[in-house]
């Protein structure tokens, strides 16, 4: 590295904390508020789980191994995530529940995840809510539902629910320290960008090493500044 890199380097440390209390005081709000409106402004979201066992009808020679092939992919998983989100399974799931004034069939299946689990043929179902108790209830009518048209519409044996949903205690959003990590951060980015611009857009020459710099010009003295007395 040669000594014009090696300037270069040292002026823009100069230049960060020639300022740096701009750093600290955008970083500190922006996580500060990222801290406030996390933990008391945005909704907590609580999440349920229950998990259900899919058993294949039994068949012949290739037809169960291509069936045990697909049920053991992702496809199945594709297949089931779209028939729990279907009308068919909301709208039942919303009536036996009696839940029409608080949910849409579109905005209980936005809630709805399916995930299958260590690539079994085990399907987790999730249902996230604001109310942690809904959530629970949600979850597992619509395991139920799910389990009793799936074996009608879908090609399988019998649907066996292993594990129902229960009540969670902590919610799983807002992720407050991953806010305020991101915020911090952005705030870091933001006032480093503006350390550079009132840099930039400083064009006063304060010491007798900037004329040097800047005019190439030398310095035959300079005058101190006293006060009158």
């Amino acid at each position: 590295m040669n000594n014009n890199q090696m300037i270069d380097v040292r002026d823009l440390v100069r230049i960060i904390f020639k300022r740096f209390w701009i750093i600290i005081v955008i970083s500190a709000i922006f996580a500060g508020s990222s801290a406030v409106i996390s933990k008391f402004l945005l909704d907590k979201v609580y999440e349920s789980s229950a998990t259900i066992y899919v058993v294949g009808k039994q068949s012949d020679s290739q037809n169960s191994i291509m069936y045990n092939d697909l049920m053991a992919g992702q496809q199945l998983v594709k297949d089931y995530r779209e028939l729990i989100k279907q009308r068919l399974i909301t709208e039942q799931v919303i009536d036996e529940l009696n839940m029409h004034k608080e949910l849409t069939p579109s905005s209980l299946a936005s809630k709805i995840s399916v995930s299958l689990k260590n690539e079994t043929r085990i399907l987790e179902i999730k249902v996230q809510d604001v109310n942690p108790e809904r959530s629970a209830k949600l979850a597992n009518k619509v395991t139920e539902v799910f389990s009793k048209r799936a074996v009608d519409i879908m090609r399988v044996e019998n649907v066996k629910i292993i594990d129902q949903a229960v009540i969670p205690l902590n919610p799983v959003k807002p992720k407050v320290t991953m806010n305020i990590a991101i915020a911090f951060f952005i705030g870091l980015m933001l006032s480093i960008g503006l350390i550079f611009l009132l840099e930039f857009l400083d064009n006063t020459m304060k010491t007798p090493e900037d004329v040097q710099k800047h005019l190439g010009l030398p310095v035959i003295g300079n005058i101190p500044i006293t006060s009158k007395e």
